[in-house]
């Protein structure tokens, strides 16, 4: 990923960070001891970037417009090798022949720093960062700069995915200093690793009036000669009141009545302030696709349809239809290959930084499940399936293990010395006119392919001729009215496409592929788990003969359901002790040395729950239900509520955080609010209460954030929405699992979007279920035995009162259309 959101758009970097080290490096220092209460805890918009405000980096392009990257340097110059060919990082291992000195974090690099008495220079981003590669090739390849970083500084490289702990206190400084933060992130240290400056993304040399990262290194180590002491209390001063910044703990063991009903309806009311009518979306560009808004979005509609405000429901219903759609037709959207990219640098939702991310993937899968559950328009059930597909082809291993990323640069043939942004995925029209032939023509009016080239959308799609002569695909007409134009139905028109779509990816594929992180990390596997469970009984809702156009694959939805299993299978077998019942963070070539986070945890349990609920194994809620006490040892405040982010047992992790911001991926927190509220309500007495409790408290740290800046974190406004009902709606189905009608039940109790249901599969002949639900809930076991012999049947529950069993799938949809239940009988 891009280090900034605005690339395209200036020649300016906003390195206000050490401006005034530069001209006066006295006031530099009293930049570095600022009041930092609460100021951390706005945090900006989007966790991975920048504000969308500041304009913080120009591109870096060279002179024919490409940028390189450090894996072909690697490959041409094995002059050096330093300590990190050692390590299973794909990030670090980019950078093992770096000249620059590099070490891993720890104990090695600390006490060599402590021994010279001279500071830390850390540098963290990830394997499939443009800028970070940008960075390497200008900067860490240089044998200048090397040199400065081997006399001067202790050099420390870090895999933000690898250790996100480490990562979270730097970028957390950098953020509540300078107004935002983005990777790659480069910071000073003094040798007890507190914080003495920091910036993202410097170039080599001054530049436009900014310091280079020569200047910066060589005026760094001057203020350590000369000013040590200021550093070094400034430091311990930023650190002392970040942690108490972050430190929120709650007196109050539960939330106000009035905000955990409002919040999901004021942050509805703040998102929609902000909606793009014209393109979709919410806010300006860059646009990001940040799901949890898309959740928040459809949670409201529910619930003002239940409410009886249809109105009211329908336009927040509209906004979340257009910006998916607007977002599957632009050029953020994979059209060849399917999945989607990570932000678009324009309002349009067109030229994207390329990057794929498996923590879009799954998220954005489900907000397209959830939008088909409300429309049954095959439309969003397609997009899923494409991002699914992707995932399938192109991300998982041979052991169902799922994939972190894909790069956004590669080159643009083989052999090439320099990779480009995009390479893999832009075309020219000549290159489409020669690969698509007699429906080039077709194919260039309904993706908008010019000669000239396409990215010419926004002023901020490509200011700088990047991408002169390319095209990024891109959908601007309805596919209807250009199926018209050419005297074509649209089903004839769709499979023309979709063989057009089909030749490019076979001449795409034979393309130098951008490279693959293949590091397997937990908590993303378990937004990929979630999606694939969900995806497995949802989709059997869509109509029949509905058609499938390539890259859909158009598989059996119980396919998803066997790769979220073996991704949970895989988690379980490399990256769970069962004995200690802890997790391990992520997995290449064996375990991280990095134990497992609270997103590792509470993002796991969210999968394995609706792997349970849309598939039925036992084992998966067990495992949930274990993993949750475990999450509760390592993470929970229990005298002032919610959760931190790390066990608190590493001495050279300087912050404990309670992360709350919903940003590209939801915070712990959230997901763990909503995680404790599903499993109360599955459970009965002792362990439901504690559940719910927790889940209160933990609501109740963050009650000033959900009341003040609730956008900041639109799932928690929804896990404070669930906790208003009086009870979750259980829907209890009893039967052979292996009959046809008791999956017949199962798919019409998902056929329907209703965030606040609980679903329970109970086969009463099977030892384990009932075993399990006896020792967690008697009267799901009780309702088990006195269900009918031999028969499937449905109970559905509210307020402690179940309504008569239904026998038939029809009979259970109508019963759950219904607002109120009726009687039981």
């Amino acid at each position: 990923m891009s280090a900034t959101l605005a690339t395209r758009a200036s020649p300016v970097h906003s390195h206000s960070v050490l401006h005034n080290l530069l001209s006066s490096f006295s006031t530099s220092l009293r930049l570095h001891r600022p009041n930092l209460s609460p100021k951390p805890l706005r945090r900006t918009p989007f966790s991975s970037s920048p504000p969308p405000s500041k304009v913080f980096f120009s591109s870096m392009a060279s002179n024919d417009g490409s940028t390189s990257t450090s894996a072909e340097a690697s490959t041409a110059l094995r002059k050096h090798t330093n300590r990190l060919a050692s390590e299973h990082s794909p990030y670090l291992l980019q950078h093992a022949h770096n000249p620059v000195d590099w070490y891993p974090w720890g104990d090695e690099a600390f006490e060599k720093a402590r021994k010279r008495n001279i500071p830390i220079f850390l540098s963290i981003g990830y394997s499939t960062c443009h800028w970070c590669h940008v960075m390497e090739v200008e900067s860490f390849e240089n044998e200048e700069v090397a040199k400065l970083l081997n006399d001067w500084f202790v050099s420390i490289k870090v895999d933000r995915e690898e250790r996100p702990d480490v990562d979270k206190v730097y970028m957390t400084y950098v953020q509540a200093l300078y107004g935002g933060g983005g990777w790659p992130l480069s910071v000073f240290l003094s040798p007890d690793l507190k914080p003495l400056m920091g910036g993202t993304y410097f170039p080599p040399d001054d530049k436009y009036g900014r310091p280079g990262f020569k200047t910066i290194l060589r005026k760094v180590k001057d203020a350590w000669e000369t000013k040590q002491e200021m550093l070094q209390r400034g430091g311990a001063l930023a650190i002392e009141q970040l942690s108490e910044a972050l430190s929120a703990s709650a007196v109050s063991r539960k939330i106000s009545d009035e905000l955990s009903k409002n919040s999901s309806q004021m942050c509805a009311e703040q998102l929609g302030s902000s909606y793009d009518p014209k393109f979709g979306g919410f806010g300006s560009a860059p646009k990001f696709p940040r799901p949890v808004e898309i959740y928040l979005m459809l949670y409201h509609s529910k619930k003002q349809d239940m409410d009886g405000r249809k109105s009211e429901a329908n336009k927040s219903l509209e906004m979340v239809c257009f910006s998916l759609q607007c977002m599957a037709r632009g050029g953020v959207h994979d059209h060849i290959g399917g999945g989607f990219h990570r932000y678009s640098v324009d309002e349009c939702w067109h030229v994207p930084h390329f990057e794929k991310m498996l923590y879009d993937q799954g998220q954005l899968a489900n907000a397209y499940l959830d939008t088909f559950s409300l429309t049954k328009d095959s439309f969003y059930s397609s997009v899923a399936r494409d991002i699914l597909d992707y995932l399938r082809r192109d991300m998982i291993g041979a052991e169902g293990e799922i994939y972190s990323a894909e790069d956004a640069d590669s080159a643009e043939f083989e052999g090439a010395l320099r990779k480009k942004e995009g390479a893999f995925y832009v075309w020219t029209a000549k290159e489409v006119e020669d690969v698509v032939g007699d429906s080039a023509k077709l194919f260039m009016d309904q993706y908008y392919v010019k000669p000239s080239g396409n990215c010419d959308l926004s002023r901020m799609s490509d200011p700088h001729n990047e991408f002169k002569g390319q095209n990024v695909l891109i959908e601007r007409k309805d596919i209807s009215t250009i199926a018209s134009k050419y005297g074509m139905s649209v089903d004839e028109y769709c499979d023309v496409l979709a063989t057009c779509r089909q030749k490019l990816f076979n001449v795409r594929s034979r393309r130098p592929r951008p490279h693959l992180d293949d590091k397997v990390i937990v908590s993303w596997n378990g937004l990929a788990i979630s999606s694939f469970s969900r995806a497995s009984k949802i989709l059997k809702a869509e109509a029949k003969g509905t058609k499938y156009n390539f890259p859909v694959v158009g598989c059996d939805p119980n396919v998803y359901s066997e790769v979220a299993e073996k991704a949970a299978s895989f988690i379980k077998n490399k990256l769970y002790d069962q004995q200690t019942r802890r997790l391990d963070h992520s997995f290449r070539n064996g375990p991280s040395k990095a134990p497992g986070f609270l997103d590792d945890y509470a993002f796991l349990i969210s999968g394995l729950l609706d792997l349970y609920e849309f598939g039925g194994k036992i084992k998966w809620l067990s495992w949930a239900i274990e993993l949750q006490a475990t999450q509760d040892e390592l993470f929970l405040d229990r005298s002032g509520g919610g959760y931190f982010n790390t066990r608190g047992e590493d001495p050279s992790i300087l912050l404990r955080v309670k992360e709350d911001h919903d940003g590209a991926e939801p915070s712990g927190n959230s997901v763990s609010a909503i995680n404790l509220v599903r499993l109360s309500s599955m459970v009965d007495g002792k362990m439901s209460s504690y559940y719910r409790e927790t889940a209160e408290h933990l609501l109740a740290v963050f009650e000033s954030r959900l009341k003040d800046q609730c956008v900041a974190v639109p799932l928690m406004c929804c896990a404070a929405d669930m906790l208003s009902e009086p009870s979750r709606k259980q829907v209890v189905i009893v039967g052979h699992k292996s009959f046809t009608e008791f999956d017949d039940m199962v798919i019409a109790v998902h056929s329907s979007y209703d965030p606040n249901r609980t679903v329970i599969h109970i086969d009463p002949t099977n030892s384990e279920d009932m075993e399990f639900w006896d020792n967690h809930n008697p009267n799901i076991a009780q309702m088990a035995r006195g269900s009918p012999v031999g028969k499937v049947v449905s109970h559905v529950c509210q307020n402690f009162t179940c309504s008569a069993p239904v026998s038939d799938p029809d009979a259970l949809r109508t019963l759950l259309a219904q607002n109120r239940l009726p009687p039981s009988i």
